[in-house]
């Protein structure tokens, strides 16, 4: 049975009898529908290098004669299904949204990249920055010590600063089993005090009578050594998280970044981008999209399950995307090709509605998708739950006023 009256009834009907009117469990109700109003903070992008195929992952067409030997298997959420390599996701289904009508108009692996990362085609006028540095751009830095845009196991394409400076640049890391290189001073403290010191006579020799308050070089150095003293570096480090939860990510080198990635939200970093390579399937499709499942699968349902434990889901978008689907027509050496017009998407969490799939793609793979959704469309979302305003305007160097995004948000898709 339906209650009488619902949380956002119940705290309208709060404001007009007056605040003296209300309990302590209506003033709770209010506090937790304020806090649900609240904008994402951060996202985590898991980005599918090579071309993801949708049949194999989040749009299974099985007994089709597109379907290639995947089978379907139902989720938590009834009438949705995922293919048999994701059983660990559908699990988490209720949480996630599917786009599965993506369009695009970049087949190139390169070009198809910069789209889907920068909402925008490639452009010799301009070179976009990608959502990560939009994110941090737009949003306050914090008390955050370390870089707030980071990429791990970055592939050849990393998302960039674009006309909003390298500043904005991911921080490029590898495995996070191993040490964050270049962040120890490797000499005593005090030595490295000292040369800091030394260097500084230097600094401010230089700027004797120049009109200069400070230099490139000088903010640099202030911003690395405060990043190489900083506590919160710690939060690369997923050796000190519980071996279970490890092996609940995948002991895999993408699955410790997507713990990491856990970590740095964590701390307070707006953008965290990971890589998992490997799903070019023009030969041997089954085989390629299997395997390179089986890693994302597990990694990604533990991430979802992770910030949903720790509160920290509302606040934090994540993504699953690649820079094009794959063709429904299995070529002849057993795999699929570059297929920009009809593919899958995934997101969670910081105001996305879980639990439901956008759009359709057509079972004999002729037609065009249904509800088909631009790329665009996905960042002007992503924006939009951010509290950020996709229509905003940057002018780049050339003078011209960009928005941050050309596409309008997804109705569906927030909550």
């Amino acid at each position: 049975m339906e209650p009488l009256i619902n949380r956002r009834g119940f705290v309208k009907l709060a404001s007009l009898a007056g605040a003296g009117w209300m309990t302590p469990l209506g003033a709770a109700l209010a506090q937790d529908a304020e806090r649900r109003r609240e904008p994402a903070q951060s996202v985590i992008m898991l980005w599918l290098g090579g071309g993801a195929s949708q049949l194999e992952t989040f749009d299974p067409h099985a007994g089709a004669a597109i379907g290639g030997e995947v089978r379907a298997i139902d989720t938590s959420v009834r009438g949705i299904q995922l293919a048999s390599t994701m059983p660990r996701t559908a699990e988490m289904m209720d949480s996630i949204a599917v786009v599965r009508s993506l369009v695009s108009k970049e087949g190139d692996h390169e070009r198809g990249t910069s789209m889907v990362k920068n909402g925008y085609r490639p452009d010799p006028t301009a070179v976009y920055p990608s959502i990560g540095a939009i994110v941090c751009h737009e949003l306050p830095r914090g008390n955050v010590e370390i870089p707030r845009h980071v990429s791990i196991l970055p592939g050849r394409w990393p998302s960039r600063g674009g006309f909003l400076g390298d500043d904005y640049d991911a921080f490029r890391t590898g495995d996070p089993i191993n040490p964050l290189p270049d962040v120890s001073a490797h000499v005593p403290r005090e030595r490295d005090d000292s040369r800091a010191r030394d260097l500084d006579v230097v600094e401010r020799a230089f700027a004797r009578g120049r009109r200069v308050q400070g230099t490139l070089h000088q903010e640099t150095v202030r911003t690395a050594r405060t990043m190489m003293r900083s506590e919160q570096l710690r939060a690369f480090d997923v050796s000190q998280e519980p071996l279970q939860l490890r092996r609940d990510y995948g002991e895999t080198p993408f699955g410790r970044a997507c713990l990491a990635a856990r970590r740095l939200i964590e701390v307070g970093v707006r953008c965290v981008e990971v890589t998992l390579e490997g799903w070019d399937s023009h030969v041997d499709n089954h085989k390629l999209q299997s395997d390179s499942a089986a890693i994302l699968d597990p990694a990604f349902a533990a991430l979802v399950r992770d910030l949903r434990t720790r509160d920290l889901l509302k606040r934090t978008i994540v993504i699953v995307a690649t820079e094009f689907g794959r063709t429904p027509r299995i070529n002849p050496l057993g795999g699929r090709d570059h297929w920009p017009n009809g593919f899958s998407i995934a997101l969670a969490g910081g105001g996305i509605r879980g639990g439901q799939v956008v759009g359709a793609t057509d079972p004999e793979g002729t037609r065009e998708p249904t509800n088909p959704v631009n790329v665009e469309d996905i960042h002007a979302t992503v924006l939009t739950a951010l509290g950020i305003d996709p229509a905003k305007e940057n002018i780049s160097p050339a003078r011209r006023p960009i928005r941050l995004s050309s596409g309008r948000p997804v109705a569906a898709l927030l909550s």
